[in-house]
């Protein structure tokens, strides 16, 4: 059974150190991806932009800044309120969220409780189906035992 986790948490998106508009975003955390979490930002058109990135890259980001290239989060204080900053980078433009810290917190103790750090791998049932797909078959004990239908040796001489 795979489980989702979602919660609507309204963001500002930080037009400059002076001016942030609201943002309502839903983050997404789904127990068959466990790996990921995804955040899908409404932004008034008909189609919402989704971000999927690391969990690990979130939970981090909450203690210290972390990430590089399209995705980069880090913790501060605006206006002695605790934040968590989202820069995001794609080739349609930037835009740098902020995400009150204790609600980010809560959601992500949730995913935790849920799919511990290390557990993730469990939820994909890799190990179950690489067993499956490595286990022996019947055909697998069918051997040659006719010399003359084995394969030419590589000991001829041929082409030396």
């Amino acid at each position: 059974m795979h489980t989702v986790m979602e919660r609507q948490i309204e963001l500002n998106l930080v037009l400059s150190p002076e001016s942030s508009i609201p943002v309502p975003a839903r983050f997404s955390y789904r127990t068959a991806d466990p790996y990921a979490v995804h955040v899908t930002f409404h932004i008034g058109s008909d189609h919402p932009v989704r971000w999927t990135f690391a969990r690990e890259l979130l939970v981090e980001g909450v203690f210290r800044p972390c990430g590089y290239g399209d995705v980069r989060v880090w913790p501060t204080k605006v206006r002695d309120r605790r934040v968590v900053l989202m820069a995001l980078s794609s080739p349609n433009g930037d835009a740098l969220l902020e995400a009150p810290a204790d609600v980010v917190c809560v959601w992500l103790r949730q995913t935790l409780a849920e799919v511990p750090p290390g557990a993730e791998s469990e939820r994909l049932g890799i190990d179950g189906a690489l067993a499956e797909l490595l286990a022996p078959t019947a055909a697998d004990d069918v051997r040659v035992t006719d010399s003359t239908d084995s394969w030419p040796s590589d000991d001829t001489g041929d082409g030396e």
